[in-house]
């Protein structure tokens, strides 16, 4: 799996847009999408990431304030009440999953 950066873009490193459900299990993890209020930036953007990367399992973290919305893939479904309170340490509002 390649780790994805934070790089402010819904594209994928190969350059192909992400259009799958909210939750998508995939070989070595589960991939959800969250709607987070509040992230107007990059800085927003960074927050964000740096908090939902510290939940245990996370692998990955992608952020685009522009959307709103959060990709975090994780080895394991993650606990909706520590997503929550991530996002919340960082300062923004999860809205729930996209």
């Amino acid at each position: 799996m390649t780790d994805q950066k934070n790089s402010g873009s819904c594209c994928s490193t190969d350059g192909s847009c992400h259009s799958s459900a909210a939750t998508d299990t995939q070989v070595g993890g589960v991939t959800t999408v969250y709607t987070v209020s509040g992230m107007t930036c990059g800085h927003c953007e960074g927050a964000v990431s740096q908090e939902m990367s510290e939940l245990d399992g996370v692998t990955a973290v992608t952020a685009v304030a522009k959307t709103g919305e959060v990709t975090v893939t994780s080895a394991a479904p993650l606990d909706e009440e520590a997503v929550r309170a991530a996002v919340d340490e960082a300062g923004y509002e999860l809205v729930g999953t996209a």
